[in-house]
């Protein structure tokens, strides 16, 4: 299952801070739809030091498709 978030409007730190509240309750398999217009730095580094991977994906309009999931082991 996808959970969406849709950050493009909200002000930060709300798209970190809501992203962090579904990943800790995120079940295995399941994965974050993270939506923003920039490259949220500061949450790559807490995700790179918690187990998570990402990948990364620049929509033509500017938005960023940002799929979040725990690291397999």
């Amino acid at each position: 299952m996808t959970t969406v978030i849709d950050g493009r409007e909200m002000q930060p730190p709300e798209p970190m801070e809501r992203t962090l509240e579904v990943l800790e309750l995120l079940p295995d398999g399941d994965e974050v739809l993270l939506l923003l217009y920039c490259q949220p730095y500061p949450l790559f580094n807490i995700l790179r030091n918690n187990g998570y991977e990402w990948t990364e994906n620049l929509l033509p309009e500017g938005t960023r498709e940002i799929r979040i999931r725990k690291q397999p082991g």
